[in-house]
């Protein structure tokens, strides 16, 4: 009966979503202070759902709820939520409401939950962990931003390899401090260097005399605490990881990273590069309209600058757009082909950068694939850009230059598209950042001199 009513109840729980009822409904509860009613309302959400609910409330609602739910909150909430909002509800929870986070969250999800805090409420977290928990996520936080030493967590499973598969079901059952979920256990030497891994699958198919040795893979991928995050999620992804150890420079072990950290970190990496082509940073929806015209102010400036470029390039020819009015509503034709080209490449080129399919052995020959792209492209469009601009305009001579113009800019985009993220990462800097502009730029200044410079040679 209880299990056909715990089916039930995650049943429940698949099919709630945040929409416009629920929230509604919560915000009733709110304003009567209503408890039970509120957690009548949470109880069937998943932590995530709870998260989403937090980012679409307003701020004074979002601290009315967290106050309201009291000791029932579930910490879980607090590491799905995005940075800006975590950052607003950390400081009002209550020493009770922290003590519970500490005790049930792994020292992974502590440290990612203060890591962006500001210096008291970072202490306040870490006062209420217990002191082993407290070193614990203090040494994480000395590793690099975004590393795999802030990545890792400490709660693991080890045994030596002399143990059999009974030795370690036993150890298991009698330990008070195994990790919540965990999928493999890392066999290790007298000075606690891992020497092999041993998936529970393929303990638990064994009998128990069978030696850990016998079963155990030596070869695992491990990673350094000072390691990118972006080094441990694409190796996860590249080979298949499930678990990997992470080892101090003497190769001894001090943490593990397990897959879904790793496909969370590229996530945000997917999300990080979208977000960034677009020019909006680390922008959220949640975020405030000032904290929102600071992060778009910058790139828009930028942009502005570029497209100044691009109109001194235009005022060049400002006599021949005179004499000629087809060349000015010709003109944007060319410029935008080429920006478009121009993001199409770019698009590709930086995720293949961000996977690393584009490295250096394979880097000409791309490059000498997408020229060819633009080429191709270049003659269809031209062709048929021609076609129309001749008949438009009934002139040869004009429709000569436009398609020649669109061959060239098709080219120049394309170029610009695969050699500049290639460029801005050899620099170090973030190709999803600053390409977009730049490849822009050099579409609208090639597009605009070679058709305006090629129709005051041909035409004029």
């Amino acid at each position: 009966m209880a299990e056909d009513e715990e089916r039930e109840g995650e049943g429940r729980r698949d099919e709630a979503v945040v929409n416009a009822e629920l929230i509604a409904s919560v915000r009733e509860a709110l304003e009567a202070g209503d408890r039970a009613a509120l957690l009548a309302q949470l109880a069937p959400l998943h932590a995530a759902d709870i998260a989403d609910l937090l980012e679409h409330l307003d701020d004074e609602d979002r601290i009315a709820l967290i106050r309201l739910w009291g000791d029932d909150l579930d910490p879980d909430v607090l590491t799905e939520l995005s940075e800006g909002v975590r950052n607003e509800i950390v400081p009002e929870l209550t020493e009770s409401q922290l003590a519970r986070l500490a005790r049930e969250l792994e020292t992974d999800d502590v440290v990612y939950l203060v890591e962006d805090l500001d210096e008291p409420e970072q202490e306040k977290v870490l006062e209420a962990l217990d002191d082993a928990d407290r070193v614990a996520v203090e040494k994480s936080l000395t590793y690099p931003e975004y590393s795999a030493g802030r990545l890792m967590q400490r709660e693991l499973v080890t045994a030596p390899e002399h143990w059999t598969v009974g030795d370690v079901i036993d150890y298991m059952r009698a330990s008070d401090e195994l990790p919540e979920t965990f999928y493999d256990v890392i066999i290790v030497d007298p000075r606690m260097r891992p020497v092999g891994m041993v998936p529970l699958s393929r303990i638990m198919a064994h009998r128990r005399d069978t030696p850990l040795a016998q079963l155990m893979t030596r070869d695992f991928h491990s990673f350094r605490p000072d390691q990118p995050q972006e080094d441990v999620a694409y190796a996860f992804n590249h080979y298949h990881l499930i678990t990997a150890p992470v080892v101090d420079e003497n190769g001894r072990l001090v943490g593990v990273i397990t897959i879904d950290d790793a496909m969370a970190v590229l996530d945000e990496e997917a999300e990080e590069d979208i977000l960034r082509l677009a020019g909006v940073g680390d922008e959220e929806i949640s975020d405030s309209v000032w904290e929102t015209v600071r992060l778009r102010f910058v790139w828009l400036s930028v942009n502005l600058a570029t497209a100044i470029l691009a109109s001194m390039v235009i005022s060049i020819f400002e006599d021949s757009l005179q004499a000629v009015v087809a060349l000015a509503v010709l003109m944007p034709i060319v410029a935008s082909m080429g920006g478009n080209a121009g993001t199409q490449t770019l698009t590709v080129a930086v995720r293949a950068l961000a996977t690393r399919d584009l490295t250096a052995a394979n880097m000409w020959r791309v490059v000498g694939r997408e020229i060819l792209v633009g080429l191709f492209n270049g003659l269809a469009f031209a062709l048929i850009m021609g076609l129309i601009g001749g008949v438009w305009f009934s002139s040869l001579e004009l429709a000569l230059v436009l398609g020649a113009a669109m061959v060239i800019n098709l080219v120049a985009a394309a170029l610009a598209g695969i050699l500049i993220p290639i460029a801005l990462q050899k620099a170090g800097a973030d190709p999803a950042i600053a390409s977009g502009t730049f490849v822009t730029t050099v579409t609208d200044v090639v597009g605009f001199f070679a058709f305006l410079g090629l129709a005051t040679l041909v035409l004029l």
